[in-house]
Protein backbone atom coordinates (compact mmCIF):
# COMPACT_ATOMS: atom_id res chain seq x y z
CA UNK A 1 0.00 0.00 0.00
CA UNK A 2 0.98 3.18 -1.16
CA UNK A 3 0.63 6.77 0.88
CA UNK A 4 0.04 10.47 -0.24
CA UNK A 5 1.63 13.05 1.00
CA UNK A 6 0.02 15.99 -1.00
CA UNK A 7 -3.62 17.00 -0.94
CA UNK A 8 -5.71 15.01 -3.35
CA UNK A 9 -8.31 16.54 -5.91
CA UNK A 10 -10.72 15.69 -3.44
CA UNK A 11 -9.38 17.27 -0.42
CA UNK A 12 -8.89 20.36 -2.53
CA UNK A 13 -12.90 19.85 -3.48
CA UNK A 14 -13.36 19.86 0.89
CA UNK A 15 -11.73 23.02 1.04
CA UNK A 16 -13.80 24.56 -1.64
CA UNK A 17 -16.85 23.52 -0.78
CA UNK A 18 -15.85 24.30 3.50
CA UNK A 19 -15.10 27.99 2.14
CA UNK A 20 -18.82 27.86 0.10
CA UNK A 21 -20.01 26.29 3.31
CA UNK A 22 -18.63 29.45 5.56
CA UNK A 23 -17.55 32.34 3.92
CA UNK A 24 -13.82 33.21 6.11
CA UNK A 25 -13.08 36.79 7.09
CA UNK A 26 -9.97 38.84 6.61
CA UNK A 27 -8.43 37.94 10.00
CA UNK A 28 -8.49 34.08 9.34
CA UNK A 29 -6.28 31.86 8.58
CA UNK A 30 -3.34 34.44 7.46
CA UNK A 31 -0.44 32.07 8.38
CA UNK A 32 -0.05 28.12 8.27
CA UNK A 33 0.65 26.93 11.43
CA UNK A 34 2.76 24.16 10.46
CA UNK A 35 4.22 23.25 6.52
CA UNK A 36 4.93 20.30 6.15
CA UNK A 37 8.77 19.28 5.52
CA UNK A 38 9.79 19.24 2.31
CA UNK A 39 11.09 15.72 2.76
CA UNK A 40 10.84 12.96 5.53
CA UNK A 41 13.89 10.91 6.41
CA UNK A 42 12.52 7.49 7.87
CA UNK A 43 14.55 4.80 8.13
CA UNK A 44 14.03 1.84 5.67
CA UNK A 45 11.91 0.40 8.10
CA UNK A 46 9.81 3.08 8.51
CA UNK A 47 9.96 3.69 4.31
CA UNK A 48 6.65 5.17 3.05
CA UNK A 49 5.62 5.62 -0.83
CA UNK A 50 3.74 8.67 -1.82
CA UNK A 51 2.22 7.97 -4.61
CA UNK A 52 -2.15 7.39 -3.71
CA UNK A 53 -3.93 8.06 -0.59
CA UNK A 54 -3.81 5.59 2.45
CA UNK A 55 -7.63 5.50 2.18
CA UNK A 56 -8.97 5.69 -0.84
CA UNK A 57 -11.99 7.88 -1.39
CA UNK A 58 -15.71 5.74 -1.77
CA UNK A 59 -17.37 6.86 -5.11
CA UNK A 60 -20.29 7.27 -2.95
CA UNK A 61 -18.99 10.53 -0.98
CA UNK A 62 -19.55 13.17 -3.95
CA UNK A 63 -17.59 16.80 -2.64
CA UNK A 64 -20.86 18.19 -4.05
CA UNK A 65 -22.38 19.46 -0.83
CA UNK A 66 -26.61 19.55 -1.12
CA UNK A 67 -28.79 22.61 -0.19
CA UNK A 68 -29.85 21.05 2.82
CA UNK A 69 -26.73 20.04 4.60
CA UNK A 70 -26.76 22.59 6.82
CA UNK A 71 -30.15 21.60 7.88
CA UNK A 72 -29.20 18.01 8.73
CA UNK A 73 -29.55 16.46 11.41
CA UNK A 74 -29.24 12.81 13.22
CA UNK A 75 -31.52 10.54 11.76
CA UNK A 76 -33.00 12.82 9.26
CA UNK A 77 -29.49 13.79 7.98
CA UNK A 78 -29.19 13.81 4.25
CA UNK A 79 -26.83 12.28 2.10
CA UNK A 80 -25.51 15.38 1.23
CA UNK A 81 -24.72 16.55 4.49
CA UNK A 82 -22.99 13.37 5.61
CA UNK A 83 -20.99 13.71 2.23
CA UNK A 84 -20.00 16.96 3.27
CA UNK A 85 -19.11 16.11 6.96
CA UNK A 86 -16.89 12.94 5.42
CA UNK A 87 -14.96 15.55 3.13
CA UNK A 88 -14.58 18.25 5.79
CA UNK A 89 -13.01 15.01 8.41
CA UNK A 90 -11.21 13.44 5.04
CA UNK A 91 -9.21 17.20 4.47
CA UNK A 92 -8.45 17.01 8.38
CA UNK A 93 -7.04 13.27 7.94
CA UNK A 94 -4.85 14.12 5.17
CA UNK A 95 -3.45 17.21 6.60
CA UNK A 96 -3.01 14.62 9.98
CA UNK A 97 -0.91 12.32 7.80
CA UNK A 98 1.11 14.53 5.73
CA UNK A 99 2.57 15.99 9.03
CA UNK A 100 3.07 12.76 10.79
CA UNK A 101 5.24 9.99 9.25
CA UNK A 102 4.99 7.95 12.28
CA UNK A 103 1.07 7.75 11.93
CA UNK A 104 0.99 6.51 7.69
CA UNK A 105 3.65 4.12 8.71
CA UNK A 106 1.96 2.37 11.30
CA UNK A 107 -1.20 2.90 9.36
CA UNK A 108 0.39 1.50 6.73
CA UNK A 109 1.96 -1.60 9.02
CA UNK A 110 -1.46 -2.47 9.85
CA UNK A 111 -3.04 -2.69 6.86
CA UNK A 112 -0.18 -4.81 5.70
CA UNK A 113 -1.18 -7.66 8.70
CA UNK A 114 -5.00 -6.51 8.26
CA UNK A 115 -5.67 -6.03 4.99
CA UNK A 116 -9.24 -5.37 5.48
CA UNK A 117 -11.24 -2.18 7.21
CA UNK A 118 -9.11 -0.06 9.44
CA UNK A 119 -11.58 1.97 11.99
CA UNK A 120 -11.28 5.04 13.55
CA UNK A 121 -12.18 4.80 17.17
CA UNK A 122 -12.21 8.71 17.37
CA UNK A 123 -10.61 11.75 16.30
CA UNK A 124 -9.49 14.22 19.07
CA UNK A 125 -8.54 17.81 19.15
CA UNK A 126 -7.51 20.44 21.87
CA UNK A 127 -8.60 24.09 21.95
CA UNK A 128 -8.18 27.02 24.47
CA UNK A 129 -10.93 27.84 26.46
CA UNK A 130 -10.64 31.78 26.31
CA UNK A 131 -12.74 34.28 24.35
CA UNK A 132 -15.26 31.55 22.28
CA UNK A 133 -11.82 29.46 21.47
CA UNK A 134 -13.21 26.48 23.33
CA UNK A 135 -14.88 23.36 23.12
CA UNK A 136 -17.63 24.97 21.65
CA UNK A 137 -15.93 26.65 18.84
CA UNK A 138 -15.65 23.11 17.24
CA UNK A 139 -18.30 21.33 18.61
CA UNK A 140 -20.69 23.92 16.54
CA UNK A 141 -19.76 22.09 13.55
CA UNK A 142 -20.16 18.45 14.83
CA UNK A 143 -23.32 19.40 16.28
CA UNK A 144 -24.78 20.69 13.26
CA UNK A 145 -24.20 17.83 11.43
CA UNK A 146 -25.63 15.35 13.79
CA UNK A 147 -23.25 14.37 16.33
CA UNK A 148 -24.60 14.17 20.14
CA UNK A 149 -23.00 15.72 22.78
CA UNK A 150 -21.56 13.11 25.98
CA UNK A 151 -20.15 13.18 29.44
CA UNK A 152 -17.76 15.98 30.37
CA UNK A 153 -14.50 15.26 31.44
CA UNK A 154 -12.19 16.94 33.96
CA UNK A 155 -8.25 17.00 34.39
CA UNK A 156 -7.58 19.69 37.08
CA UNK A 157 -3.91 18.54 37.31
CA UNK A 158 -3.64 19.95 33.71
CA UNK A 159 -6.00 22.44 34.23
CA UNK A 160 -8.54 21.34 31.12
CA UNK A 161 -11.58 19.89 30.38
CA UNK A 162 -13.42 17.85 27.87
CA UNK A 163 -16.31 17.15 26.16
CA UNK A 164 -16.97 13.51 23.52
CA UNK A 165 -19.91 13.52 20.68
CA UNK A 166 -21.32 10.29 19.83
CA UNK A 167 -21.85 10.46 15.66
CA UNK A 168 -24.88 9.95 14.26
CA UNK A 169 -25.98 6.83 12.17
CA UNK A 170 -24.32 6.82 9.25
CA UNK A 171 -25.99 6.07 5.70
CA UNK A 172 -22.36 4.95 4.31
CA UNK A 173 -19.94 3.00 6.76
CA UNK A 174 -19.96 -0.64 5.40
CA UNK A 175 -16.62 -1.67 4.08
CA UNK A 176 -14.91 1.95 4.41
CA UNK A 177 -11.58 2.68 5.94
CA UNK A 178 -10.66 5.53 7.82
CA UNK A 179 -13.16 8.09 7.51
CA UNK A 180 -14.63 6.54 4.86
CA UNK A 181 -15.96 3.48 7.34
CA UNK A 182 -17.93 4.24 10.34
CA UNK A 183 -18.14 7.74 11.57
CA UNK A 184 -15.70 8.18 14.51
CA UNK A 185 -16.66 9.65 17.83
CA UNK A 186 -15.16 13.13 18.61
CA UNK A 187 -13.52 14.11 21.53
CA UNK A 188 -12.37 18.12 22.11
CA UNK A 189 -10.34 19.06 24.71
CA UNK A 190 -10.01 22.35 26.31
CA UNK A 191 -7.26 24.93 28.52
CA UNK A 192 -8.92 26.48 31.61
CA UNK A 193 -7.14 29.82 30.54
CA UNK A 194 -7.95 31.45 33.61
CA UNK A 195 -6.27 29.28 35.70
CA UNK A 196 -2.58 29.81 34.13
CA UNK A 197 -0.23 32.31 35.14
CA UNK A 198 -1.34 36.43 34.43
CA UNK A 199 2.04 36.29 32.13
CA UNK A 200 1.31 32.76 30.03
CA UNK A 201 -2.74 34.07 29.69
CA UNK A 202 -1.57 37.54 28.74
CA UNK A 203 0.10 35.70 25.21
CA UNK A 204 -2.85 33.24 24.85
CA UNK A 205 -5.47 36.02 24.81
CA UNK A 206 -3.07 38.17 22.54
CA UNK A 207 -3.19 35.44 20.10
CA UNK A 208 -6.91 35.07 20.35
CA UNK A 209 -7.48 38.55 19.61
CA UNK A 210 -5.37 38.85 17.29
CA UNK A 211 -7.39 36.16 15.09
CA UNK A 212 -10.66 37.97 15.31
CA UNK A 213 -13.64 35.87 14.14
CA UNK A 214 -11.46 33.15 14.06
CA UNK A 215 -12.83 30.91 16.17
CA UNK A 216 -16.41 30.86 13.77
CA UNK A 217 -13.94 28.97 11.25
CA UNK A 218 -12.49 26.07 13.67
CA UNK A 219 -13.73 23.67 11.19
CA UNK A 220 -12.02 25.42 8.25
CA UNK A 221 -9.04 25.55 9.82
CA UNK A 222 -8.06 22.06 10.85
CA UNK A 223 -9.39 21.15 7.42
CA UNK A 224 -7.04 23.40 5.60
CA UNK A 225 -3.86 22.81 8.42
CA UNK A 226 -3.97 27.04 8.94
CA UNK A 227 -3.63 28.72 12.42
CA UNK A 228 -6.68 31.36 12.74
CA UNK A 229 -4.01 33.59 14.27
CA UNK A 230 -0.53 35.03 13.77
CA UNK A 231 2.30 32.68 14.21
CA UNK A 232 3.71 33.57 17.65
CA UNK A 233 7.45 34.67 19.32
CA UNK A 234 9.92 31.48 19.93
CA UNK A 235 9.99 33.66 23.16
CA UNK A 236 6.46 33.01 23.95
CA UNK A 237 5.95 29.49 22.97
CA UNK A 238 8.52 28.94 25.56
CA UNK A 239 7.16 30.56 28.09
CA UNK A 240 3.64 28.21 27.59
CA UNK A 241 5.74 25.30 27.19
CA UNK A 242 7.19 25.98 30.60
CA UNK A 243 4.01 25.64 32.14
CA UNK A 244 1.89 23.56 29.79
CA UNK A 245 2.57 21.50 27.07
CA UNK A 246 -0.77 21.49 26.28
CA UNK A 247 -0.81 25.64 25.96
CA UNK A 248 2.32 25.19 24.05
CA UNK A 249 1.17 22.60 21.26
CA UNK A 250 -2.15 24.11 20.88
CA UNK A 251 -0.31 27.92 19.87
CA UNK A 252 1.55 26.34 17.03
CA UNK A 253 -1.00 23.80 15.81
CA UNK A 254 -4.28 25.02 16.75
CA UNK A 255 -7.33 23.44 15.53
CA UNK A 256 -5.18 20.79 13.94
CA UNK A 257 -6.35 17.17 14.72
CA UNK A 258 -4.37 15.86 18.21
CA UNK A 259 -4.53 12.18 17.28
CA UNK A 260 -6.52 9.63 15.43
CA UNK A 261 -7.39 6.34 17.15
CA UNK A 262 -7.48 2.70 15.85
CA UNK A 263 -10.23 0.81 16.35
CA UNK A 264 -8.60 -2.31 17.19
CA UNK A 265 -11.40 -5.03 18.58
CA UNK A 266 -12.74 -4.27 14.56
CA UNK A 267 -9.72 -5.53 12.97
CA UNK A 268 -9.56 -8.83 11.79
CA UNK A 269 -6.02 -10.11 12.66
CA UNK A 270 -4.37 -11.17 16.03
CA UNK A 271 -3.78 -7.67 16.14
CA UNK A 272 -7.38 -6.86 17.21
CA UNK A 273 -5.98 -7.63 20.54
CA UNK A 274 -4.53 -4.20 21.84
CA UNK A 275 -1.46 -6.43 23.46
CA UNK A 276 -0.51 -7.93 20.21
CA UNK A 277 -0.65 -4.26 18.59
CA UNK A 278 1.56 -3.12 21.26
CA UNK A 279 3.84 -5.39 20.61
CA UNK A 280 4.11 -5.47 16.79
CA UNK A 281 4.31 -2.10 16.91
CA UNK A 282 7.16 -1.81 19.08
CA UNK A 283 8.69 -4.47 16.81
CA UNK A 284 8.56 -2.57 14.26
CA UNK A 285 10.92 0.15 15.81
CA UNK A 286 8.21 2.54 17.17
CA UNK A 287 7.85 4.18 20.72
CA UNK A 288 4.71 3.90 22.90
CA UNK A 289 4.38 6.38 25.39
CA UNK A 290 4.70 5.13 28.67
CA UNK A 291 3.21 7.30 30.50
CA UNK A 292 1.75 5.04 33.26
CA UNK A 293 2.30 1.89 31.36
CA UNK A 294 2.26 1.27 28.01
CA UNK A 295 -1.24 -0.46 28.13
CA UNK A 296 -4.06 2.06 29.95
CA UNK A 297 -6.81 0.51 31.01
CA UNK A 298 -9.38 2.04 32.72
CA UNK A 299 -10.98 0.91 36.68
CA UNK A 300 -13.75 -1.46 34.77
CA UNK A 301 -11.51 -2.92 32.94
CA UNK A 302 -13.33 -3.15 29.45
CA UNK A 303 -11.67 0.64 27.93
CA UNK A 304 -7.77 -0.41 27.00
CA UNK A 305 -5.82 2.61 25.12
CA UNK A 306 -2.78 3.03 24.07
CA UNK A 307 -0.83 6.04 21.68
CA UNK A 308 2.70 6.11 20.08
CA UNK A 309 5.02 9.38 21.71
CA UNK A 310 3.78 12.54 19.17
CA UNK A 311 6.76 13.31 16.13
CA UNK A 312 8.51 16.50 15.54
CA UNK A 313 7.90 19.17 13.07
CA UNK A 314 10.01 21.96 12.26
CA UNK A 315 8.24 25.69 12.92
CA UNK A 316 9.75 29.10 12.01
CA UNK A 317 8.62 31.39 14.51
CA UNK A 318 7.50 35.26 13.52
CA UNK A 319 10.90 36.43 14.98
CA UNK A 320 12.64 34.30 12.89
CA UNK A 321 12.95 31.62 15.47
CA UNK A 322 13.23 27.97 13.65
CA UNK A 323 12.93 25.63 16.30
CA UNK A 324 11.45 21.30 16.49
CA UNK A 325 7.70 21.58 17.98
CA UNK A 326 5.74 18.64 19.04
CA UNK A 327 3.14 17.40 16.84
CA UNK A 328 0.55 14.73 16.41
CA UNK A 329 0.18 10.97 17.15
CA UNK A 330 -1.94 7.69 16.70
CA UNK A 331 -3.77 5.86 19.34
CA UNK A 332 -5.51 2.90 19.88
CA UNK A 333 -7.90 1.90 21.42
CA UNK A 334 -9.85 -1.54 22.09
CA UNK A 335 -13.47 -1.64 23.66
CA UNK A 336 -14.30 -5.11 25.01
CA UNK A 337 -17.87 -6.47 25.57
CA UNK A 338 -19.73 -5.37 28.28
CA UNK A 339 -21.03 -7.82 30.78
CA UNK A 340 -24.41 -8.10 29.97
CA UNK A 341 -23.62 -9.18 26.38
CA UNK A 342 -20.77 -11.31 27.07
CA UNK A 343 -22.68 -14.67 26.47
CA UNK A 344 -23.74 -13.49 22.79
CA UNK A 345 -22.18 -15.29 20.03
CA UNK A 346 -18.95 -13.24 18.05
CA UNK A 347 -20.93 -12.95 15.03
CA UNK A 348 -23.24 -11.11 16.84
CA UNK A 349 -21.79 -8.50 18.82
CA UNK A 350 -21.85 -5.01 17.23
CA UNK A 351 -20.64 -1.55 18.79
CA UNK A 352 -23.25 -0.83 20.47
CA UNK A 353 -22.42 -4.11 22.50
CA UNK A 354 -18.94 -2.92 23.83
CA UNK A 355 -17.99 -0.16 26.38
CA UNK A 356 -18.60 3.34 25.04
CA UNK A 357 -16.98 6.53 26.31
CA UNK A 358 -14.03 7.76 27.84
CA UNK A 359 -11.73 7.11 31.30
CA UNK A 360 -10.59 10.40 32.70
CA UNK A 361 -7.54 8.23 34.05
CA UNK A 362 -6.50 7.01 30.73
CA UNK A 363 -6.70 10.06 29.12
CA UNK A 364 -5.05 12.11 31.45
CA UNK A 365 -1.46 9.66 30.31
CA UNK A 366 -2.42 9.61 26.65
CA UNK A 367 -2.50 13.24 26.79
CA UNK A 368 1.33 13.30 27.46
CA UNK A 369 2.04 11.59 23.83
CA UNK A 370 3.10 15.17 23.03
CA UNK A 371 5.03 16.25 26.22
CA UNK A 372 8.56 17.00 26.39
CA UNK A 373 9.46 13.69 28.73
CA UNK A 374 8.27 11.57 26.21
CA UNK A 375 9.59 12.95 22.90
CA UNK A 376 12.70 13.11 24.86
CA UNK A 377 12.63 9.67 25.18
CA UNK A 378 11.93 9.05 21.85
CA UNK A 379 15.01 10.88 20.66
Amino acid sequence: MKLSTMFSSNCYSSAIAIHRKIPPSPNVLRASALSPPQSLKLSSRHSVSFNRPLFPRNSTYSTTVSASASASKSDGQSKGGESFLRDTLRSMETVYLNRNPTAKSILELVHSVDDEQICYDHLAFRTFGVNGYGINSLASFFLDYGYTQKEELRFPAKKLKALWFSPPNSLSQDGGSGVNGPLPRIFISELLVDQLSPKTQEIIRKYAEKSGSGNKYAALASALGSLTWEKPLYSEFQQLAGESEYAAWTLVNGYALNHVTISTHRLKSNLKNIKSLNQFIEKNGFKLNSEGGILKVSPDGLLLQSSTVADSIPFSFSDGSNASVPCSYIEFAERLVLPEYKNLPESEIEESHRRDGFEVGNADKIFESTSKEQLTRRA
